[in-house]
């Protein structure tokens, strides 16, 4: 894998049991803040799904599960997170505001030479 698949693998372990993130909060976590699609493709070809890079935890902005949840499908990922005590606000879209894990500033070496409020458009 390349260096932004590391990267990407690396954040995704720090995601504990009962929590989510989203694409766009690993882009952002890695010091790549539009590249979730990219993160996407990354975890399209996850190594080792499962407990080891739990991708199974990342989902759309929106809280909304994978449609095309590569390792088995959107119920699979579903059930793979009720089991982890993952709560859904709906029966395709997790709880974020309830289950969102958030990464700390910098925590995974995101570059400081980057404005990120403008980047961000805040």
């Amino acid at each position: 894998m390349g260096e932004f698949s590391d990267k990407v693998y690396d954040a995704v372990r720090r995601i504990p049991r009962g929590c989510v993130t989203t694409y766009g909060d690993v882009a952002r976590a890695i010091g790549h803040p539009r590249s979730a699609r990219y993160v996407g493709y990354a975890l399209r070809a996850n190594p080792a799904p499962g407990d080891e890079i739990p991708c199974h935890r990342v989902v759309f902005g929106d809280g909304r599960i994978c449609e095309g949840f590569v390792f088995g499908g959107p119920d699979v990922q579903r059930h793979m997170l009720e089991r982890e005590g993952v709560l859904f606000a709906d029966a395709d879209h997790v709880d974020l505001a309830r289950c969102r894990y958030t990464f700390a500033a910098d925590a995974l070496g995101r570059p400081t030479d980057i404005d990120w409020a403008a980047e961000m458009g805040e």
